[in-house]
């Protein structure tokens, strides 16, 4: 029988069965960044699998969630093809909304909201408004900026944004996104 509580609640909103997890350890040991991680990948699992209140809570709390990169090394080890990467990004969304981001991860998330203004703003990647909107964030204005004249002379710093045709569509997308989020946390 199912446990309830987060585990039937991550399930309804990632698909995942944390409990499909045997222990086998394979995604931490192929995790490049799980030295840096306060609770590696299969730790993380084992305390999702607990249904223990305060593991979920330490894991939101936690540094691990902000420090994934997605690469899906942990998928394509994994016997049971979990998808940790998306179990992370829906702990991060959940710990965001709630307020309990780990500090040592501020600049990740200041990194993540200056990539997503920019792409809301032009409907791609524009690096110096990327650059900038991170260095606001995070008051950090004079680190590597001396990096900044060679990559604008060898051509990788283009100094106006390549624009979106359709940023009507672009409009719309970040909105259904935003609505989507919200309506489905509310109904929790």
């Amino acid at each position: 029988m199912e446990k309830s509580g987060y585990i039937s609640e991550i399930k309804e909103y990632t698909e995942i069965n944390v409990n499909r997890c045997y222990q086998c350890g394979k995604c931490s040991a192929g995790c490049a960044i799980a030295g840096e991680m306060d609770y590696p990948p299969s730790m993380v699992m084992r305390m999702l699998q607990t249904n223990n209140e305060e593991n979920y809570q330490s894991l939101l709390q936690s540094q691990s969630i902000w420090l994934c990169v997605s690469c899906q090394n942990c998928v394509t080890r994994c016997p049971m093809e979990i998808d940790i990467p998306r179990l992370m990004d829906y702990m991060r969304e959940k710990a965001y909304r709630e307020k309990k981001v780990n500090r040592k991860s501020s600049n990740i998330l200041s990194f993540h909201k200056a990539f997503l203004d920019s792409v809301k703003h032009t409907g791609r990647l524009y690096e110096i408004g990327l650059v900038a909107g991170y260095k606001i964030r995070t008051l950090n204005i004079l680190q590597d900026m001396d990096v900044a004249p060679s990559m604008f002379m060898k051509g990788k710093l283009p100094i106006l944004p390549e624009m979106v045709k359709d940023k009507k569509q672009l409009t719309t997308i970040f909105k259904e996104t935003e609505k989507d989020a919200s309506s489905s946390h509310t109904q929790k």
